[in-house]
């Protein structure tokens, strides 16, 4: 079982780009965010064509999450409880119908910026909304996977220069304590199991030939509840991609992150 997740940054915009690394990869369950799209919108046709089921929680030209499975997807959740008022499409669950059920998620937390404003304050709340069914999920005792774009760096090694980062809302003390949280109620982070040799980063910027230079951070992650941790078997930053393009879209400025299981 392969599940990944990818921030697409508009999936219409660079749907031939994220179209030819389905194709490649072929992963069985996939995380979008940053769809950009209302429901209506999103491009059910191309991807129905791969052989995935969809579930989609859109926002018209802003936030927007998906989640893709080969498999049937049931008991869909859209939004975390905590603030009717909260229109942000940031967060979308469901379980993959398997032979090996798994609990997914789609996560697109807040960025925060800047800090000392009502976005920062925001963010720290949709953190612990996110934090109390993160609670609830683990006393299910199920394979549960919380995947999406965190918009947290977890530790400086998590960043080519700490000291750019030291203002940014990703790397306030309170947002990686928050991290940490997590792991400390049950979760494990994919990557710490399985860090790759030769790469960390998930995201680089499209300015100041962030690229070119691998000025890049991680952000990106799978958090994975006890009974999926004890199956894994490998993690994937899928780095080459930033690099994709076509004649007709670009990358994205996030690169897929992939877990596999054997189950």
């Amino acid at each position: 079982m392969k599940i990944s997740t990818w921030n697409v940054n508009s999936v219409n915009a660079r749907l031939e780009v994220i179209l030819n690394w389905f194709r490649e990869e072929r992963p069985d369950v996939c995380s979008l965010q940053e769809l950009k799209c209302i429901d209506e919108k999103f491009p059910y046709e191309a991807f129905e064509a791969l052989g995935y089921n969809i579930a989609v929680h859109g926002q018209k030209t802003y936030n927007g999450v998906a989640i893709l499975s080969k498999y049937p997807l049931s008991d869909i959740t859209k939004g975390l409880k905590g603030e009717d008022e909260d229109e942000q499409a940031r967060y979308l669950e469901a379980v993959v119908d398997a032979p090996h059920p798994f609990r997914v998620t789609s996560i697109y937390l807040p960025n925060g910026n800047p800090i000392g404003t009502e976005k920062y304050s925001y963010k720290l709340r949709w953190i612990e909304r996110l934090m109390a069914r993160a609670t609830q999920l683990l006393a299910l005792e199920e394979r549960t996977i919380l995947s999406g774009d965190y918009n947290i760096i977890p530790e400086p090694v998590d960043c080519y220069n700490p000291a750019v980062w030291m203002d940014d809302a990703l790397f306030q003390t309170e947002v990686r304590a928050a991290f940490r949280r997590f792991k400390n109620l049950g979760y494990s982070d994919a990557f710490d199991l399985m860090p790759p040799a030769d790469n960390r980063y998930t995201f680089w910027d499209y300015q100041a030939g962030a690229w070119q230079k691998n000025e890049g951070i991680r952000i990106d992650h799978h958090l994975m509840s006890p009974q999926a941790a004890d199956k894994l078997s490998a993690f994937t930053i899928h780095k080459a991609t930033r690099g994709f393009a076509t004649e007709n879209a670009k990358a994205s400025d996030h690169v897929p992150v992939s877990v596999e299981f054997n189950l």
